[in-house]
């Protein structure tokens, strides 16, 4: 028996953060990236919240989480004892938010009435999926915290807020919705609505991805990646994921990679590996190139897929994207003496049993080799 669930109620638009007018005498936390207070943004979505809720803000959001700097929230939390958290920000914003919920919730013996969450970048999917990844610096690893209690309540996309990303978030996080498209969509999980959703991203982001990066003002292309980042989050919150997040988590954790270049830079060499060794994948990966118009319905599986594969290099070439460790200036040595560890921990990963093929160590070595230079 298959479950899928989407519980996260979903408002998109240019007044989807007048939800928030609808809080009223509550105790209200807010968890939002470092810059983000005192910004033209951040004001509009405080200002929807009316003088008769108390309003406390947590703002020492660093990117990929490190526990640390949670338990400064969760303390933040034990003091303020909120009812409802808003995350407003990136991935790491939304995470960071989840996971002092988490640990707060069991401190405190209680529980919040809702978690609002207001992604500020087309990436992640944070903002409907149950996991929040946090990083142990002393150990240089990440481990997920996922629990279905952590999907957000409900989410507020504003394509507004999107716009102001830099060039290269915009390209990075956009990469990243590609490959939470491409991996739940072969994933061990999958069923036809999570490919209907996984499918339509693929197309969007093939399309529209590089239009948003050259012109961020662009309000209905910016509208369109925003909702295409938000269905990839349903689909691999349902469906899984697989060997391009269990390796790219490890090279955010040693070479603090940017989480969605790092999965650009393996996608290419985990679909090949994928379609190499599993039919039905190749098959999938061949459909939705087909359906994106990538390749006619004439051409076999095997050209489809190098299609996409072109496809992928060709976004991070136009986007200026490094495509290996070295380009992006990781020493090669150092990257190398790491090969060990990160295939250990890639394989403890959270995200490595939904790939459609189990890769024995000498796999995973050579898709990390490949990456390096």
């Amino acid at each position: 028996m298959e479950e899928i669930r989407i519980p996260t109620k979903i408002y998109s638009g240019t007044d989807s953060l007048n939800w928030l007018t609808k809080i009223s005498s509550k105790k209200v936390f807010l968890v939002c990236d470092s810059f983000l207070p005192d910004t033209p943004a951040f004001n509009t979505i405080v200002g929807k919240i009316n003088s008769s809720n108390q309003v406390s803000i947590f703002s020492d959001v660093k990117p990929d989480p490190p526990l640390e700097n949670i338990m400064e929230g969760v303390k933040q939390f034990n003091d303020f004892k909120p009812q409802i958290i808003v995350g407003i920000g990136g991935g790491s914003a939304i995470d960071t938010g989840k996971a002092i919920r988490f640990f707060g919730e069991k401190v405190n013996h209680c529980e919040i009435e809702e978690f609002v969450a207001i992604p500020t970048t087309s990436g992640t999917g944070s903002e409907v999926t149950n996991t929040s990844v946090v990083s142990d610096t002393k150990n240089h690893n990440k481990f997920p915290i996922m629990e279905d209690y952590l999907i957000p309540d409900v989410a507020l996309l504003d394509p507004k807020l999107v716009m102001t990303a830099p060039k290269n978030v915009t390209a990075y996080s956009g990469l990243d919705v590609l490959t939470h498209s491409l991996e739940s969509l072969v994933a061990q999980d999958a069923n036809t609505i999570t490919d209907a959703l996984a499918e339509k991203g693929i197309d969007i982001i093939f399309k529209n991805l590089v239009d948003c990066y050259k012109d961020g003002n662009d309000e209905e292309t910016r509208k369109v990646v925003h909702e295409a980042s938000c269905a990839a989050g349903i689909a691999f919150n349902n469906a899984g994921l697989g060997i391009t997040h269990s390796l790219a988590h490890q090279l955010g954790a040693n070479f603090h990679i940017p989480h969605g270049l790092a999965c650009a830079m393996l996608l290419p060499l985990v679909v090949e590996y994928n379609a190499k060794n599993c039919e039905p994948a190749m098959h999938k990966y061949a459909e939705a190139a087909r359906k994106a118009g990538l390749a006619s319905t004439g051409l076999s599986d095997r050209i489809a897929v190098q299609r996409i594969i072109a496809k992928i290099k060709q976004l991070m070439i136009q986007m200026n994207c490094p495509r290996t460790l070295r380009a992006f200036g990781i020493d090669t040595e150092d990257a190398k003496s790491k090969t060990d560890i990160v295939v250990a921990d890639a394989k403890k990963d959270g995200t490595f049993p939904g790939n459609p093929v189990v890769p024995s160590d000498e796999d995973l070595k050579e898709i990390y080799q490949r990456v390096i230079k």
